[in-house]
């Protein structure tokens, strides 16, 4: 049986992307998944790392990669932490869950990735990109805009969204996963009123409707393209004459 978490980064569970998420849960029940949920506001998730949390002096200097290598050794990590850090390992696949805000996600998933993503228990630094500890999990990205796809699209005003999540998905790529190409709805948004409202309600509904479709197709959906190991030279640069695959890496 796959162990699917899903990850929901909204802070009310009846906003659209909670509806999403839920919808993502049932579909992967009915696959046959067990379902591991991390719905951060509602769990109440303190995002904010920082020396509190290991039992250090916060007027100290923190380092956070070492308290994290140091708690792991000692069997010592914060709870809320070492909880979600289960979830990730029992995983077979994550599907996070969430808008887009002020051109990045809420910063309470970055908060997650900074607290949950351990040094020490899921990357190492000789265990990371192509030697990653989560090799053979897989990620998928279930997000909305408030803009339209034309806007968020390449040459578009608020920026490609592709390019957006593009350091989230390396985020999880540094662990060794594999990301699948991200499935977005636009226009999302409370400020639509009459027929248009009822057009977005309407479409809204397709894409629940649809998730089950999305969740059992996930076999052959792309994923993402990114650089290998052996694309770099000893210095971290990418290699004359090989071509990167992320205007990130240019």
């Amino acid at each position: 049986m796959p162990t699917t978490l899903l990850v929901l980064a909204h802070p009310s569970r009846k906003s659209f992307n909670g509806a999403w998420a839920e919808a993502s849960a049932a579909a992967c029940e009915a696959a046959g998944h067990k379902v591991l949920w991390s719905d951060l506001s509602a769990h109440q998730f303190d995002a904010v790392e920082g020396a509190r949390h290991f039992g250090q002096d916060p007027s100290g200097q923190f380092d956070p990669l070492k308290a994290h290598e140091a708690a792991v050794a000692e069997g010592m990590l914060p709870r809320d932490t070492a909880a979600e850090v289960e979830k990730i390992k029992a995983a077979d696949l994550i599907i996070f869950h969430f808008p887009l805000w002020w051109f990045a996600p809420p910063a309470v998933l970055k908060g997650w990735f900074d607290r949950v993503l351990v040094h020490g228990d899921l990357h190492r630094v000789e265990d990371r990109f192509d030697t990653g500890l989560c090799r053979g999990k897989r990620a998928l990205f279930c997000v909305t805009t408030g803009a339209s796809a034309a806007e968020c699209g390449p040459g578009g005003k608020e920026g490609d969204v592709n390019m957006l999540l593009w350091p989230s998905a390396y985020t999880l790529r540094y662990l060794g996963m594999d990301v699948y190409v991200p499935e977005v709805v636009h226009s999302v948004h409370g400020y639509f009123a009459g027929a248009e409202e009822a057009a977005l309600q309407a479409r809204l509904g397709r894409v629940l409707d649809g998730q089950a479709e999305l969740v059992d197709g996930l076999g052959k959906r792309a994923l993402l393209p990114f650089n290998a190991d052996s694309d770099f030279d000893e210095n971290g640069r990418l290699k004359a004459g090989v071509k990167s695959v992320s205007g990130f890496i240019t």
